[in-house]
């Protein structure tokens, strides 16, 4: 496997873990149910579409050579379409998004577009 890839894969797994274990500890702490409100399934769709686009991206690099940040955009843009489609209407259920119901998607969402976004610019950079 790529020196790139495993470099990316490595950081966001260890990363979004971590992550993963604060928001239980601090839900716990609030006296929040840990596992409600897809949590679990957030970050698991939101890691694995970063590590699509990121390898999408990589593997395209040479022939979309100019087109990457568009590519990246719209994978990013699909992403979001994703909370939209499984995620918005069951946490509109009660007619509110709760905070615990925001926080389950934008965290693992914020901390995956900001893994791919630093990895990213750090290979792009060395294009020629």
């Amino acid at each position: 496997m790529n020196k790139i890839i495993s470099s990316f894969l490595l950081r966001i797994i260890v990363i979004i873990g971590l992550v993963f274990v604060i928001h239980l500890f601090v839900l716990d702490f609030l006296e929040r149910p840990l596992f409600n409100d897809k949590l679990v399934l957030a970050y698991s769709v939101n890691t694995a579409f970063a590590i699509l686009v990121f390898i999408t991206l990589f593997l395209f690099r040479e022939k979309f050579k100019n087109r990457l940040g568009f590519l990246f955009l719209f994978g990013s843009m699909f992403k979001f379409a994703l909370f939209l489609v499984f995620f918005n209407p069951s946490y509109r259920l009660d007619g509110v998004i709760s905070k615990t119901e925001f926080f389950a998607f934008f965290v693992p969402y914020f901390f995956t577009l900001s893994i791919e976004i630093f990895s990213l610019s750090k290979w792009m950079n060395k294009l020629e």
